[in-house]
């Protein structure tokens, strides 16, 4: 009888990006003949995918460590804090091998050399191929089967002071828009409902390659958002655009949205609304360009969603400058936004600049601020009373249908709870329109239009 398969446990953790990496490091095991583990006590050898972005990501990723050293011993890390390996030999001297972000050829040397292949004399002549691009879209999945990550490049060119990304990940590096499309297509083709667009910086996709053209379907597109898009339109799925910067190429973009070629929803990071703290930030700062283009946006697409992420408390924020961003945001109406009170990075060099604000401040800014966008949101979510949503079903829970309309990323935005869900046989990865009949904060409640109808796939 041939030998049983090796086992290794897996532990992910840190951003899509990283989750990215995590199924492709899974795929790769698979495929080389090793079994995954869903216990520590079951697994040969552990993996840590870890994240270092922020101190809190930080200390959860040591603790993982630390977790999986005690319960297993044999550990070998990888992931973003991979490239501050002293710090984790200072914490867990006995790990047994340490690596950065998306280097998958690492990790499988050291499971190689922790937990060598065992000898099948019935596979053994066969060489288990080394996995690139498109091949992992039939590979491991972490999230649901109906949605998946589709990662067009790695790394970073903008060098914002608060953020160490780009020493962790490098510069940009764009996959060639051939390559992510036959992905994207296999991912459809294997009933994936949502491709979830994640990079870096979205917008900047292929400015590293010149913009090559490349040919898909006997067509020429460019290594650019904008054929990308053109070519994910092609595929009858939901596509979804994350971490763009508010470029004037992205102008290009809107109309395939009004066209539905993609989801009418854009997240754009912003960061700020003070001319000076975005200077300071390293960012974007023209925030009345921002503002004529959200304008413009809204105008060619009355439905897209747009959803941010800002930062309160940067060093040096005054007051005057806070009221700006709370100002932005009454005059902008985002409609998704997420912030966070300014933590210090090791290694970023906002760290350097004075007149830091007091935690206490950050706290009670942070806290105003999310005031003021709740009852934006409130506002916007209740004028949806009474619309049909289309939703796609993500898990039936006590006979609701927990769902998500176009305006909706898992994970990080709202959810549409279909109160009639269960009675109406809906199933996870089903789309279907939903009657809107309440909602709150940051939730829509509604119920299945036509019960006399089949849901629609």
């Amino acid at each position: 009888m041939p030998a049983a398969a090796p086992k290794v446990g897996f532990v992910s953790l840190g951003c899509p990006k990283a989750l990215v990496d995590s199924e492709r490091i899974l795929t790769q095991l698979r495929v080389e003949g090793y079994q995954l583990s869903s216990s520590y006590d079951a697994a040969d050898v552990v993996v840590v995918n870890t994240c270092g972005f922020i101190d809190s990501a930080v200390a959860e990723s040591l603790d993982a460590i630390g977790e999986a050293m005690a319960e297993n011993g044999k550990v070998i890390v990888t992931g973003c804090l991979g490239k501050r390996a002293e710090m984790i030999r200072q914490a867990h001297p006995g790990v047994l091998s340490i690596s950065g972000p998306a280097d998958y050829d690492s990790v499988m040397s050291a499971v190689h050399t922790a937990l060598p292949p065992r000898h099948n004399p019935f596979t053994d002549l066969m060489h288990a191929p080394r996995l690139t691009g498109e091949d992992f879209a039939a590979g491991v999945k972490l999230t649901p089967r109906h949605y998946a990550y589709l990662k067009i490049s790695e790394g970073c060119n903008h060098r914002c002071s608060f953020c160490i990304i780009p020493s962790m990940r490098g510069d940009l590096v764009s996959r060639p828009v051939d390559e992510v499309l036959r992905e994207a297509e296999k991912l459809a083709m294997s009933g994936v409902k949502e491709l979830l667009v994640v990079s870096q910086d979205t917008s900047a996709y292929g400015v590293d390659l010149k913009y090559a053209e490349r040919s898909w379907h006997g067509r020429q597109y460019q290594t650019r958002m904008k054929a990308l898009c053109e070519g994910l339109g092609e595929l009858g799925v939901w596509s979804r655009l994350h971490y763009v910067y508010p470029y004037p190429h992205v102008d290009e973009v809107i109309p395939l949205m009004a066209q539905g070629k993609v989801l009418p929803y854009l997240d754009i990071p912003l960061q700020h609304a003070s001319p000076r703290i975005l200077k300071l930030m390293k960012r974007p700062g023209a925030i009345d360009k921002t503002r004529e283009r959200i304008a413009r946006w809204r105008e060619i697409c009355p439905e897209i969603t747009l959803r941010s992420t800002f930062i309160v408390g940067f060093p040096g924020e005054t007051e005057a400058e806070f009221e700006e961003l709370l100002e932005f945001l009454r005059e902008t109406r985002l409609d998704r936004v997420g912030a966070f009170a300014y933590s210090p990075v090791e290694g970023a060099t906002a760290n350097a600049l004075p007149d830091s604000v007091p935690e206490a401040l950050k706290q009670e800014r942070l806290a105003r601020f999310m005031e003021v966008q709740a009852a934006i949101s409130a506002e916007k979510l209740e004028a949806k009373i009474g619309s049909v949503q289309r939703c796609l079903v993500d898990l039936i829970e006590d006979g609701i249908a927990v769902a998500r309309s176009a305006a909706d990323a898992p994970e990080i935005d709202g959810l549409v709870h279909i109160e009639d869900g269960g009675e109406a046989g809906l199933k996870p990865g089903q789309f279907v329109d939903v009657t809107i009949v309440d909602s709150d904060e940051h939730d829509l409640f509604g119920e299945v239009l036509r019960r006399d109808l089949p849901v629609l796939s």
